[in-house]
């Protein structure tokens, strides 16, 4: 379904640039994006380059190489694999004349008629309609950007929480975008997926956000099954061990189940 163009959207377009507008702002810095916004914007990118091919994402990676800023942006993509049955593209995130991040995106051929199914055993998340709306200064991953004007985990993105989001460990969250990527143009379900995976550590959070920096180096996402419909479920929680990397995993999720899994390298530091 086409977008309005008039309404408000995450991203517009200055020739070949893309200039971020205050919805995409994080919760770490307010001159820097949210992940899940350039995240998204890269995804959309891929899929412009390979329009047409009978092929799905099976995986997405993303690195940030510094924090993303609130600044025009230029997306370059190179094909790094050709073919029919696996493509496998390179896309880089330039600001000015720096190199900010770096995606990389494999697409296969899907899974055609007459092979058995295996389900994902994993049990699907409590509908939307049983969570709740956290008011967004409420929120704990807000934290100093309360009185900013955008924030991309409240008026980009609308929340409908199955857990307490103040309370520390796993969590389950039901989330689709408010607005569309670029004027006119509604994510697609990939980059709705995508934009929704990089919640996982603030929403699977096991240390206050008062007191520490969980900030997320890179995002993978591996997809099962391609989602359907506006709302993404995201399952998170985080492994922390004194002395090693910490990681964060999600089960993400359509209102039919299961699609696939996200994963985020944490640094982890006192403020």
């Amino acid at each position: 379904m086409a977008g309005d163009p008039a309404s408000p959207s995450l991203f517009t377009r200055e020739g070949d640039l893309y200039v971020p507008s205050e919805h995409t702002r994080g919760p770490w810095d307010p001159n820097a994006l949210h992940g899940g916004a350039p995240a998204a914007l890269l995804t959309r990118c891929f899929e412009r380059h390979v329009e047409g091919a009978d092929l799905e994402f099976g995986r997405l990676g993303f690195e940030f190489l510094r924090p993303i800023p609130m600044a025009p942006l230029e997306v370059s993509i190179t094909v790094v694999r050709p073919g029919r049955r696996v493509n496998e593209l390179h896309a880089e995130l330039v600001s000015g004349d720096e190199l900010i991040g770096r995606a990389d995106a494999l697409l296969v051929r899907p899974v055609g008629d007459g092979v058995p199914a295996a389900d994902d055993d994993l049990r699907r998340m409590a509908p939307r309609e049983e969570g709740r709306e956290v008011p967004p200064e409420a929120l704990p991953s807000a934290g100093p950007m309360r009185d900013s004007p955008g924030f991309f985990g409240s008026t980009g993105m609308e929340m409908r929480w199955l857990d307490e989001p103040w309370s520390a460990g796993p969590a389950r969250v039901w989330m689709r975008p408010r607005m569309d990527l670029l004027p006119g143009e509604p994510m697609s379900a990939v980059a709705r997926a995508t934009a929704a995976a990089d919640f996982g550590n603030g929403v699977g959070a096991e240390l206050p956000f008062d007191r520490f920096l969980f900030i997320n180096a890179d995002l993978t996402l591996h997809l099962h099954r391609t989602p359907e419909g506006d709302w993404i479920g995201i399952d998170a929680r985080t492994l922390l061990s004194v002395g090693s990397p910490a990681l964060a995993e999600s089960v993400l999720h359509d209102e039919n189940g299961p699609i696939g899994r996200a994963f985020q390298t944490l640094v982890v530091q006192p403020r």
